[in-house]
């Protein structure tokens, strides 16, 4: 199962936890399995396009370029990352995380 680090504005969600362990193949996979688990982390992280603007997600430390399609190994490490870099935008994408 993948090792997925769970961002301090989502924690809420997982009742406090900062790492869960969760199976699938791809970062799609991994976030239907966090929201059965967890209800609600799917809308935090993705929009009806795919990851949220402002949200990256990195697998076994690279950046994940294929988004919901990058694939994801038995024993992966998932980080999904909000976007720190100031600005309005940025704004929004942390009210949306809340």
């Amino acid at each position: 199962m993948a090792n997925v680090w769970i961002p301090s504005l989502l924690r809420d969600l997982t009742g406090g936890r900062d790492q869960v362990q969760v199976p699938g193949r791809t970062v799609r996979e991994v976030i239907d399995r966090l929201d059965a688990s967890f209800p609600g982390i799917r809308q935090k992280l993705c929009d009806e396009n795919g990851l949220r603007p402002g949200i990256a997600v990195a697998v076994d430390a690279q950046i994940a370029r294929l988004g919901l399609h990058q694939a994801v190994a038995e024993n992966s490490e998932v980080h999904f990352l909000p976007a720190v870099s100031g600005g309005s935008a940025q704004c929004e994408s942390l009210k949306e995380l809340r």
